[in-house]
């Protein structure tokens, strides 16, 4: 767990338990920062992890940093928390006391409108329940130096209201802080389980050549300069370059091109791409620790690390508040007695007055009311939005950098075109081709045969098919011997080599029907455009967002594509470039930029981006990198989601404003004298009434397209 540097630092990596958000972290570091041995700290609470440097020459204490952690709350464990060690929320600590704390909430209410002669009680032990954990974390923040934590603004808040009697509002107030910590902890554990489902991309095992023998070995065993045997239908093991052998091979979850590629001997392949055809002899070129996926796993980890929450508006805001509040209640309290010969008793009352009205209560409700509301209208529509924090940055988003392959386009080549030569029709043409392709797997083949059932063509099935390796495939139908094969070896007239470029020239794959040497035409597909990508660019555009292409695809299918689509487009980058692009972009002040994908190509991207927004048809892996999802696996969902966190932020804007003017209000009145506890009580719940009514406003909200109305 420690190494040293050459400049003789000694750095340690500490897993940790407990650490969830970004307040988490800046608790975390703030505690190591103040030991002598220690010269810098990183937290991360999206791995769990707290990276330690200390100074040229000095050994890191373990045992220091260990107990210095577990005094804050954040005891050091021996393995990073992944998705096997993260109970379910409702077996984790903090989701047994939202579902306590909550029951005896509802309880309280019951009992309240049922039996009143009991009075506040039920709601006092609501509030006790619920403020217990939030009381430790600041006890322990508070013996650590730093006293203004959310923590500690949460227990002046909930012990201020019992003290005046406002028992209800401190018990809602306490649950609904406890709610928003337990959601900050399963957003953490999903992060963490990102990282599982990227690793488990890559197969555990390989077949080992070793002279004539073949042995299965663990994959991550494998070194540079060995080799294995991928099999058709193999997930390849390791970086490699290939010795023996032509295939097709599946690069999706690498690259994201829509067609698998042909490889053969002399290219190289990666690690976690899917060969079709034919077996391959592969020369291990990279160690498991450094091939493609560990590569991308720690893009992802790094872009996660890099995009760490800011310190909450929370905290912040009671850093001058709270002091300020507790400030003017003594001099309320205390003054007026000397100067004006006012009544202690009076005073005293007016300062708790004054205290009630600047609990922060309609403050802390008005934010997540709204961001709540925001995300239930979200979920309704079959947008999956992973928390308040990406719901308003959403709203910020100035460029998009969007994927081709499977999010502008539906991810499966689809036939454009057929050119009959010399006498076959059209319909003939797909025909004979679908007879080949009958009972093969190939994206290719299936789209042939399925434009052949769309046009209600009667199918055959040639007999003696076998696919040429890395080529085709051929076989006997009706008497002829028909070949599939890509027409790169192939010359014919210059008629038919020019409407074969000019096909290409399109970004179109072209296949080439022979019978025997005569050429009978070509069928054309390409991956098109889903039916509302178009109109989803245009509302993107309407409401002031750049839409760019950035695709694994080769170069003149992207360019053709964005072309056709009316946007900025690059292909043939790896992950790494997509990710550079939206660093590039963020560097150069470009504003917020969001990154829409569907694959494991689209990973790193989408953590480096300020949010990543991934379609709902895609991999797993993209899902769990992404900060949302569009479950309906429509494009115009990017543009629903910006305009709902434009009207969410409205919203809150509008919660603030009414919460501060009330306070604003009634601390003058009360201080003067002119209001009393009572009108407190009321103007802090009403304020609280009226920011979540408002917020509720969002619940019956609709999408209004720039481009097509109202939103289905």
């Amino acid at each position: 767990m420690t190494t040293r540097q050459q400049d003789t630092r000694d750095t340690a990596r500490l897993n940790v338990q407990g650490m969830d958000c970004g307040g988490c972290e800046r608790k975390v570091e703030s505690a190591l920062e103040g030991l002598s041995q220690v010269e810098q700290v990183s937290a991360s609470s999206m791995s769990g992890t707290v990276s330690v440097t200390g100074y040229v020459g000095q050994a890191l204490d373990h045992d220091a940093l260990s107990r210095t952690l577990a005094k804050i709350g954040y005891p050091v464990v021996d393995a990073s928390p992944t998705a096997s060690s993260t109970p379910p929320w409702w077996g984790s600590a903090k989701g047994r006391l939202v579902l306590v704390s909550g029951a005896l909430l509802v309880i309280a209410w019951l009992l309240a409108w049922r039996l009143p002669e009991v009075g506040a009680w039920p709601f006092i032990l609501a509030t006790l329940v619920g403020w217990v954990p939030i009381g430790q974390a600041a006890w322990r923040a508070l013996r650590m130096g730093n006293p203004l934590t959310i923590e500690m603004l949460m227990t002046i808040a909930a012990l201020g209201a019992l003290a005046i009697g406002a028992a209800a509002e401190a018990a809602v107030v306490v649950f609904l802080f406890a709610v928003g910590e337990l959601l900050e902890g399963v957003a953490a554990g999903q992060a963490r389980r990102r990282i599982a489902a990227l690793a488990n991309l890559a197969p555990s095992t390989a077949r080992l050549l070793e002279g004539d023998a073949i042995r299965d070995v663990p994959a991550d065993a494998l070194t540079p300069g060995q080799r294995v045997l991928v099999r058709p239908g193999d997930r390849v093991p390791c970086d490699g370059r290939i010795v023996t052998g032509a295939s097709h091979l599946d690069e999706s979850p690498i690259n994201g091109e829509s067609v698998p590629r042909q490889r053969a001997v002399g290219e190289d392949i990666w690690a976690g791409t899917v060969n079709l055809d034919a077996a391959l002899e592969v020369e291990v070129t990279r160690g498991a620790a450094d091939n493609t996926i560990a590569r991308i796993i720690h893009l992802v980890e790094e872009a996660q690390a890099a995009k760490a929450p800011v310190a909450r508006f929370i905290d912040r805001f009671a850093r001058w508040y709270m002091p300020l509040v507790v400030g003017v209640a003594l001099l309320v309290a205390v003054v007026p007695p000397w100067l004006t010969g006012l009544a202690w008793s009076e005073s005293v009352y007016r300062a708790l007055a004054l205290l009630l009205i600047a609990c922060p209560c309609a403050l802390v409700i008005s934010t997540p009311a709204a961001i709540a509301a925001g995300l239930s209208t979200a979920a309704r529509r079959g947008l999956l939005i992973k928390g308040g924090a990406v719901l308003e940055q959403l709203g910020k988003l100035q460029r998009v950098a969007v994927d081709k392959t499977g999010t502008l386009t539906a991810g499966a080549p689809s036939v454009t075109d057929v050119e009959g030569w010399d006498e076959p029709s059209e319909q003939e043409i797909v025909r004979l081709a679908a007879a080949l392709e009958q009972d093969s797997n190939h994206p290719v083949a299936k789209a042939i045969v399925q434009h052949a059932q769309k046009l209600g063509l009667s199918l055959g099935r040639a007999s003696e098919s076998q696919a040429q390796a890395g080529q085709g495939v051929s076989g006997q139908f009706e008497g002829r011997e028909l070949t599939l094969v890509s027409p790169r070896h192939w010359r014919g007239t210059q008629s038919q080599q020019a409407c074969i470029a000019a096909l290409e020239a399109q970004g179109k794959t072209v296949v080439l029907l022979l019978d025997g040497e005569c050429a009978l035409g070509v069928v054309a597909l390409r991956d098109e455009p889903r039916e509302d990508t178009p109109a989803a660019i245009a509302a993107l555009n309407r409401l002031g967002v750049s839409v760019v292409m950035l695709s694994g695809d080769n170069a003149r299918t992207v360019a053709a594509m964005g072309e056709q689509l009316g946007i900025d487009a690059e292909g043939e980058l790896m992950p790494e470039d997509k990710a550079q692009r939206v660093r590039d972009w963020q560097a150069q002040g470009l504003g917020p930029v969001g990154k829409v994908g569907d694959g494991i190509n689209d990973a790193p991207a989408l953590a480096a981006a300020d949010v990543g927004i991934a379609m709902g048809g895609g991999t797993d892996v993209a899902l769990e990198t992404a900060d949302a999802a569009l479950l309906k696996n429509r494009v115009m969902g990017v543009a629903e989601l910006i305009a709902l966190s434009r009207a969410t932020l409205r919203n809150v804007k509008t919660n603030v404003a009414l919460a501060l003017g009330f306070k604003a209000l009634f601390l003058v009145s009360t201080v003067l004298g002119i209001t009393g506890m009572w009108v407190a009580v009321m103007a802090d719940t009403g304020a609280t009434v009226l920011v979540t009514l408002n917020a509720m406003r969002l619940l019956g909200y609709r999408f209004r397209s720039p481009v097509l109305g109202n939103g289905r």
